[in-house]
């Protein structure tokens, strides 16, 4: 048998990480920075409009399990990056340190 196409690869990488997301959820909550770390009183955040959220790799948290997801930038900070990232019908928010995230190359761009 030859390898799935790319579409059919796609749906079983999501589902893995779906899985693995699922799994990791089960160690612990999901961990987000704390507003002390955020200082958002006195940083500024950036906001991003639908159009301007861009795809990203990050790593997160669940209690003590970390595991690298497909997320999207919500907003930003200097030094944090407000996340989403979805597992089935779950949908988990959460801010982690900037050199945590990295930008997705989509359709060729960064």
């Amino acid at each position: 048998m030859g390898r799935p196409s790319e579409r059919l690869q796609i749906a079983y990488d999501l589902r893995s990480q779906a899985q693995s997301i699922l799994a990791a959820a089960k160690h612990g909550p999901l961990q987000s920075l704390t507003d002390r770390e955020l200082a958002l009183d006195k940083q500024p955040v950036t906001v991003y409009p639908h159009a301007l959220q861009r795809p990203v790799k990050a790593c997160v948290r669940f209690g003590p399990e970390s595991v690298r997801v497909d997320a999207k930038l919500m907003r930003s900070a200097p030094l944090a990056a407000g996340i989403e990232f979805h597992a089935e019908e779950q949908i988990f928010r959460c801010w982690v340190w900037g050199n945590a995230v990295t930008l997705d190359e989509v359709d060729g761009r960064a």
